[in-house]
């Protein structure tokens, strides 16, 4: 199996899209993150769903979660609010690498190996040449265990 064989299309957002699109569309899709291209549609960075929920959860709970406990309901509904108006690079972590990438002639084992060394929920397979990288697809985890473990046939 090949990376390109197991590219798959997925929902992508623009640094400049707006944050709560984009939580939006991760909620409804059940995503686990989010794949974000720059301006030329190359991958940026790999935006998790935890760290948008992180964004949205006051920092005072999360420095003590016992302090979720006195929030209450009418002010939890509120936290969306949280995103309102900004983009999906101001939800990026400062130290956020870069997202896993993979050639479509990667083997399984090799897109398996970079997505256990970043620890990332995906890898995006790019081509590259001399007009510049075009993206293929993107490999979840999910995907990829699934396909590991029908080709050991465990």
């Amino acid at each position: 199996m090949r990376a390109r064989d197991l590219a798959v299309g997925y929902e992508t957002v623009g640094v400049d899209s707006d944050a709560l699109d984009a939580a939006r569309l991760m909620a409804e899709h059940r995503l686990p993150a989010l794949l974000v291209v720059d301006e030329r549609g190359a991958p940026k960075a790999i935006l998790p769903a935890s760290q948008m929920i992180k964004i949205l959860v006051p920092g005072y709970v999360v420095e003590d979660p016992t302090l979720a406990a006195v929030v209450d309901e009418r002010h939890a509904d509120r936290l969306c609010e949280a995103l309102a108006g900004r983009k999906v690079r101001d939800c990026l972590s400062k130290t956020t690498p870069p997202p896993a990438i993979a050639a479509p002639d990667d083997t399984a084992l090799e897109v398996a190996a970079q997505m256990a060394q970043a620890r990332s929920p995906l890898v995006a397979v790019v081509d590259k040449d001399k007009s510049g990288t075009r993206l293929l697809g993107v490999i979840t985890a999910s995907h990829l265990l699934e396909r590991l473990l029908a080709a050991a046939a465990c």
